[in-house]
């Protein structure tokens, strides 16, 4: 829990200062914060190198330099990244950008979700459905989707902080609560 409140002290304070340079330096700044966190989660030895604290700030900013050098950067988030470093949070920076990221679609009206389906969905099928829900949300909707056998059938639709489940595996577990009480 304190992870989230700090992760999001920290993608705040960015993005009042990319505010402040404008809305194309806030949005490239978010951009290029996802960029290398997702750099440090596709790497596991990057993600266990940053949370061991056995290595110095000195160490983990100059790995984290040559990881800002190859997403190329800003010299505002490179600066930042090194912040992070000095204040041994380095290892939230993933955390920190997906709150950032959290921040820019709230402003822009972006509202990320994600869909769960027992089988693939064909691309028409995808574009369709992501045109309907934008049209009842009246926002635009990022939307990823995901397949899970266990939902048996139906649907798993996440959005934002919603979940509606209308998988078959739900409406069983429902029908045997209400079994299991006589009704």
């Amino acid at each position: 829990m304190i992870g989230n409140v700090v992760s999001r002290r920290y993608a705040k304070a960015l993005f009042a200062v990319g505010a402040a340079k404008g809305e194309a330096e806030q949005a490239k700044y978010g951009e290029q914060l996802v960029a290398i966190g997702a750099s440090i989660e596709s790497a596991p030895e990057a993600t266990a190198f940053f949370h061991n604290p056995a290595f110095t700030a000195e160490e983990k900013k100059a790995v984290l330099s040559k990881l800002v050098q190859k997403v190329s950067v800003d010299q505002m988030v490179e600066n930042f990244c090194n912040l992070l470093a000095d204040n041994g949070r380095v290892e939230m920076l993933p955390a920190i950008a997906s709150d950032y990221k959290a921040m820019i679609d709230a402003v822009s009206g972006v509202i990320a979700g994600e869909l769960i389906t027992v089988s693939e969905l064909s691309e028409d099928r995808k574009s369709a459905i992501q045109a309907n829900l934008e049209k009842q949300a009246g926002k635009k909707l990022e939307l990823s989707f995901a397949t899970d056998k266990d939902i048996l059938g139906g649907i798993v639709l996440k959005v934002g902080d919603k979940v509606m489940d209308a998988s078959l595996k739900a409406q069983l577990q429902i029908l045997k609560e209400n079994i299991k009480r006589g009704e």
